[in-house]
């Protein structure tokens, strides 16, 4: 493997609950540049570095279940950026994709300090409409600029929006979030006995193939997990409830490999419907808010009561610790609040928030999520242990920090030229990035186009 990029792989290899003796030295290669996104922090890295430790142990888990040795392993570091970029990079041909940004979300300057405000959900949007009484970006800044930042995060937060201040690393992890937080790993595993021996050896050609999926995630980092299972073979079943306004901009991304259905997990034929999928899936993946399947009845005593078997597989944003845990967020405020966009701007020199150039805590977080999730199938196809693993995106904030920047980290110039493959989706033809990494002989696939949600029935592809 490339030295230059040991060290990350080797911290995200441990994050998944794996340990060296596993860790395939001789049979990964690293090639690309190791510096692709100008950053303050090792965005390369992070993104590189996650990407192999999932399609390792994707290859690992095709190795148990064909009873043979592993497969060469290449990343390529362009491409694994390509790929936390892909939701901005992707173009459709003769039709218009919605914008990827609500007009009013984006920084603001209140009395004290920057403010991020979140308005992608039109939920969210309406939150910050009464909190500020205000309709447009021009009225929305005249009405930040008034009020005190901390103020108004709290008063966004309480009427169901989302927002964040922008603090410097010291003062988040002064803070009680900060402090919950500062020792949060990128990803937790814990194993329990799980009954039976997994899954028969592979009848198919990818390494999940015959892998039922079942997908709560929603925006970037659970779609980024379960495309990247899909992409490997799995059948994936993304279930919402009816009539949900997911942002339309990334449905074409997120979608990808998947096939969608709607179930109103309040209502008691849904919930009949959503266990007897419960019951016949490997692996349940949530990125839901920390208490919410709690509430609906489903926490993990009553999923494994349904299925002593299942991988459960959760990630939220501020961590599953502290006064946040249950908090709304997104990467963009995640950055403002632990401090990445503060020492972008201190070290580019700019006068306002600087984030990372891609959204890369969702992304890094999803494939470290599905690495967890290959590296359980592993564990309880040879060990018959299952798995609970929690990541969260404060989690990979901390595993960011941790890593050491290349030297020219902020003289590269953002790519332009990153390479695209021909798809198909339900709303016309399109340029994407193909999924990134490469296990010898093994080309991955998708083989359901993206589209809207909910378009499926509630009931797995696979036998």
């Amino acid at each position: 493997m490339n030295d230059s990029f040991a060290d990350a792989a080797s911290r995200m290899w441990h994050a998944i609950g794996a340990d060296d003796a596993d860790w395939p030295a001789t049979q990964l290669t690293t090639t690309g540049p190791r510096s692709v996104l100008p950053a303050a922090f090792d965005v390369t890295g992070l993104a590189t570095g996650t990407v192999a430790v999932a399609t390792v142990a994707a290859d690992q888990f095709l190795a148990a279940r064909r009873q043979s040795g592993p497969r060469a392993v290449t990343i390529d570091s362009r491409e694994s950026c390509a790929a936390f970029a892909s939701e901005r990079l992707f173009a459709p041909i003769g039709w218009t994709r919605p914008p990827l940004w609500d007009p009013i979300a984006g920084n603001y300057r209140a009395a004290d300090a920057w403010i991020r405000l979140h308005t992608n959900y039109a939920s969210h949007r309406a939150a910050v409409e009464r909190v500020l009484g205000a309709h447009d970006r021009d009225t929305v800044q005249a009405a930040v600029a008034g009020l005190r930042a901390e103020e108004l995060e709290t008063a966004i937060v309480d009427a169901g929006g989302c927002a964040a201040v922008m603090h410097h690393r010291g003062q988040w992890l002064a803070s009680a979030p900060g402090m919950a937080t500062a020792d949060a790993p990128p990803m937790s595993v814990v194993e329990r006995p799980s009954p039976g021996n997994g899954m028969p050896n592979a009848v198919g050609r990818l390494p999940f193939d015959g892998v039922r999926v079942l997908d709560l995630t929603r925006v970037i980092a659970g779609p980024v997990c379960t495309k990247f299972l899909a992409g490997y073979g799995a059948d994936v079943l993304r279930i919402d409830p009816p009539g949900f306004d997911e942002v339309p901009s990334l449905l074409p991304e997120t979608t990808l490999g998947k096939r969608t259905a709607a179930l109103d997990l309040t209502a008691p034929s849904d919930r009949s419907t959503f266990e007897e999928l419960l019951a016949g899936a490997d692996v349940l993946v949530s990125g839901l808010r920390a208490d919410a399947l709690k509430r609906l009845g489903y926490d993990d005593e009553a999923l494994v009561a349904v299925n002593p078997g299942l991988i459960i597989a959760s990630l939220d944003a501020y961590g599953w610790e502290g006064p946040w845990r249950n908090r709304r967020g997104f990467d963009s405020l995640v950055q403002m609040s632990c401090g990445i966009a503060n020492d972008g701007a201190t070290a580019t020199g700019e006068a306002e928030p600087t984030p990372l150039p891609v959204q890369a805590l969702d992304h890094a977080t999803g494939w470290l999520l599905g690495a967890a999730v290959a590296r359980a199938l592993t564990r309880r196809l040879t060990h018959s242990m299952t798995a609970r693993m929690q990541g969260s995106l404060i989690g990979t904030a901390n595993l960011l920090y941790s890593l050491t920047p290349p030297d020219d980290h902020l003289a590269v110039a953002t790519p332009t030229d990153f390479t695209l493959t021909a798809t198909t989706t339900h709303w016309g033809p399109a340029q994407h990035v193909p999924l990134p990494g490469r296990i010898d002989g093994i080309p991955a696939r998708w083989s359901q186009q993206a589209g809207p949600l909910g378009r499926h029935p509630a009931t797995w592809a696979t036998p």
